[in-house]
């Protein structure tokens, strides 16, 4: 069993890079992948389904619910905002874009604040250069601050459901960190240099409501997929994952750079994990999930409508996580 387990497990992490019609079709993918999981580990049942079904569910109408309000308040958004960049210095808004959207990602969802950072972004029209380091640190920011809530992102719905804790676990968890993290992100927007010149150029299709109502079901299909593959995968983390120190969980979790974050949260967490080893997986993926673009959900939607390089995202994304890992990983010794 542990030798299926391994070999699901693997291509679950490497089909998604490697094979095109996977990377257009990861909500069947995962399901797939996810009933297989089960079915191996025997984990496959009612209980399994009804989490499964059940699980999805608020990430899912908290989707919806403000991708109609992102729709519906477009112009008016638009406005506020021209109106704040003629009265307030660049670089002041591109600290409150990184903070406020770091902040607010854990209740309007982390693909909703992407989406408002692109049309932020877009309005901007400033250099390219500090346009890209100031999407680079505000998907950071989204990508700490979703994971507050399991309404965030898929990778709060997946480690709640995995360890049946309540809706503000994480927040305790890892809030403090977090939120530091975020305003830390949000100073070095400080110091970036801005001036008018050549910006990015957003792709700005106009939503319709099918296109609403197909994203928020996608994303269910999503999360239930990952439901069962947490649970699919439970024997691997409680024969491997739950003996691994720390710092070693802390520092494994850097492949979050390249494989989606909420890959690995439904690989490797669960409720064998200590406090210190949950909070060592949680933050490495976090961290490392902005460090490149397939790393998270906020990267690969701001640098494909802003049409941002793959090399471009790494110098600044390197720079800043590496740092960010650094500081993280030797704070986590310390409060152990």
């Amino acid at each position: 069993m542990i030798i299926a387990l391994t070999l699901i497990l693997a291509v679950v992490l490497l089909a998604p890079v490697m094979f095109g019609v996977v990377e257009r079709n990861l909500e069947i993918f995962f399901l797939c992948a996810g009933a297989a999981a089960a079915l191996v580990s025997g984990q496959f049942g009612w209980p399994l389904l009804h989490t499964a079904i059940r699980e999805p569910i608020a990430l899912t109408i908290a989707v919806l619910i403000f991708g109609v309000v992102a729709r519906v308040a477009r112009p008016t958004l638009d406005a506020w905002f021209e109106e704040l960049l003629g009265t307030v210095s660049p670089r002041v808004v591109y600290f409150v874009l990184i903070v406020v959207l770091g902040l607010l990602s854990s209740v309007i969802t982390a693909v909703i604040a992407a989406l408002f950072l692109v049309e932020a972004i877009a309005l901007m029209k400033l250099d390219r250069d500090s346009e890209i380091i100031t999407v680079v640190l505000a998907c950071f920011a989204i990508g700490l601050g979703a994971a507050l809530t399991p309404i965030g992102e898929p990778l709060g719905t997946i480690a709640i459901a995995a360890v049946g804790k309540g809706f503000w676990y994480l927040m305790r968890l890892i809030g403090p960190l977090v939120i530091i993290g975020i305003l830390m992100v949000g100073a070095i927007a400080l110091a970036v240099p801005v001036a008018r010149g050549s910006s990015l150029r957003a792709e700005r299709p106009e939503q319709t409501w099918a296109d609403i109502v197909v994203r928020a079901g996608k994303v269910y299909l999503f999360v239930a997929g990952l439901v069962g593959l947490s649970w699919g995968l439970r024997p691997l983390v409680d024969e491997y994952i739950s003996r691994m120190p720390q710092g070693v969980l802390f520092w494994l979790n850097s492949v979050s750079a390249v494989v989606d974050n909420a890959t690995l949260t439904a690989a490797e967490f669960g409720p064998t994990l200590s406090i210190a080893q949950q909070k060592a997986v949680l933050m490495g993926l976090l961290i490392s999930g902005g460090m490149l673009i397939p790393g998270n959900i906020p990267n690969i939607v701001a640098a494909g409508r802003l049409g941002i390089g793959s090399r471009e995202w790494a110098r600044v994304g390197l720079i800043t996580g590496l740092p960010l890992m650094t500081l993280c990983f030797f704070v986590l010794r310390w409060i152990r």
